[in-house]
């Protein structure tokens, strides 16, 4: 996968994987150093690396040459703000091109990304930056939802507060051109901030292929947030692997997924950029037009893969959206169901009212993991109400309350019996590991039990 996947390194070295018979402690690449941002600015031309749309008030596209000066230019400003390798880099942003541009120049450095949605409220974002302290806060002045503008500023003042770490606050115009930033203390805007920087080079920092690349967050449903820690290597390759065998995702392909920057998709449907890919953007309520925003956004950019929830696909059975006849489609090839199973009327819906060519691909991994442990194949048919296929080198099993595999056809928990590359480096603030193996490895010693059952 290294090889076809056409990783940018420094070095690789001989050992794939080491300590192999530990779950967890297994480590993918031991000796390799890399760049995740290097893998994904791959070229510099006028091509679109990302087009964004926010409902129906804003359109942008950036090509290949703007990111790359963005990410520049953010690079050297976070720099001079003082972050350094190690230190985190948090965005409390929509999914919009300068989070994505925040996340490169992070990852340039060294340094680690975070980020959550501008919908928290105070609260949930203390309880995951509180954690994670960052050096740097990103953040927008507000957002639309359903036609409506949703001001964020007094939030953010409010969080920043309780962030003694954060010594720069970066404000990104989203609603308004010139954002008052005065109101949130230690802040400037993203004009201010980037106008000592003219555009060069991007550097990139060398480091090893277990690296902290991002933390991720649990739904802190049951406490405070439980903060995940991924590597850079192993998002790469995980990455790579689903995007150019399990989605058929080529060069210049346009990829969409409808996601926010607090859901783990948004951290997938980025690294699309490491296959050649244009990302397609979309933030806001998909309900606008009746139920037909995103499919007004498949048609206008030549969507070739649709990703979205099952959720969406149900509501929008039941709204009676009806693509197959009212938008032309002709690019679009795949679409992709996550974040609960998607049920055979969905199916029934996709292929009767979308797309009848279509490879639909319900797929399912996690937060846990920022990937995915079954889902698409491009290759074999699709079924009705199932999902394709385990995905490629993941050792995925059912057992029973035992820790036996189950025969075909029965339920169980599904389990993972082999290490894959994206397993947590370990949960922030938890130096010994016992947070991280209890919440993994301690139902089946040595096995990977994921809280599904399959």
């Amino acid at each position: 996968m290294w090889d076809f996947g056409g990783v940018i390194a420094q070095s690789r070295g001989t050992r794939v994987l080491a300590d192999r018979d530990q779950m967890p402690g297994a480590r993918f690449f031991p000796d390799a150093k890399l760049n995740f941002a290097e893998n994904l600015l791959r070229g510099k031309d006028d091509s679109d690396a990302i087009v964004f749309w926010g409902e129906d008030n804003v359109r942008r596209h950036l090509s290949r040459a703007d990111l790359h000066d963005l990410v520049s230019r953010m690079q050297q400003a976070f720099a001079a703000a003082g972050v350094k390798e190690g230190d985190r880099v948090a965005a409390f942003m929509p999914n919009m091109p300068e989070t994505i541009a925040a996340m490169l120049a992070t990852a340039s450095l060294g340094a680690t990304f975070t980020s959550c949605s501008p919908d928290f409220g105070v609260q949930g974002v203390v309880d995951r930056f509180g954690q994670t302290e960052p050096t740097v806060l990103i953040a927008c002045d507000g957002y639309y939802y359903n036609g409506k503008v949703v001001d964020t500023l007094q939030r953010i003042a409010e969080v920043v507060k309780q962030l003694p770490t954060v010594k720069r606050v970066v404000i990104v115009p989203y609603v308004n051109e010139t954002p008052d930033a005065s109101i949130v203390d230690r802040a400037v805007t993203l004009e201010a901030f980037l106008a000592p920087f003219e555009a060069k080079a991007v550097t990139y920092r060398s480091m090893p292929f277990n690296h902290p690349l991002y933390i991720l967050y649990s739904s802190g449903t049951t406490g405070v947030p439980k903060c995940i820690v991924h590597g850079a290597g192993g998002v790469l390759l995980m990455h790579l692997k689903e995007h150019l065998l399990h989605c058929d995702v080529k060069r210049n392909d346009r990829v969409f997924y409808f996601t926010t920057c607090g859901w783990m998709m948004w951290n997938w449907l980025v690294s699309g950029l490491a296959c050649g890919a244009t990302l397609l953007l979309y933030d806001g309520s998909p309900f606008m037009g009746r139920g037909n925003i995103l499919f007004d956004f498949a048609a206008a950019e030549d969507m070739t893969h649709f990703g979205t929830s099952a959720k969406f696909i149900d509501a929008a059975a039941k709204v009676k959206v009806d693509p197959i006849h009212s938008h032309r489609l002709p690019e679009l090839r795949a679409m992709l169901s996550t974040g609960s199973p998607l049920a055979p009327e969905g199916f029934d819906y996709v292929y009767e009212h979308v797309k009848k060519d279509i490879c639909l691909s319900s797929i399912s991994g996690g937060t846990d993991l920022v990937a995915c442990f079954v889902g698409g194949c491009p290759v074999v048919p699709v079924w009705r109400g199932e999902i394709q296929a385990r995905l490629l080198a993941m050792k995925v099993e059912i057992f029973d309350d035992e820790g036996r595999p189950m025969p075909r056809g029965q339920k169980g928990e599904l389990v993972c019996t082999a290490p894959f590359p994206t397993m947590p480096l370990g949960f922030w603030n938890d130096p010994d590991g016992a947070k991280y193996r209890a919440a993994y490895y301690e139902r089946f010693p040595g096995v990977w039990r994921h809280g599904d059952w399959c």
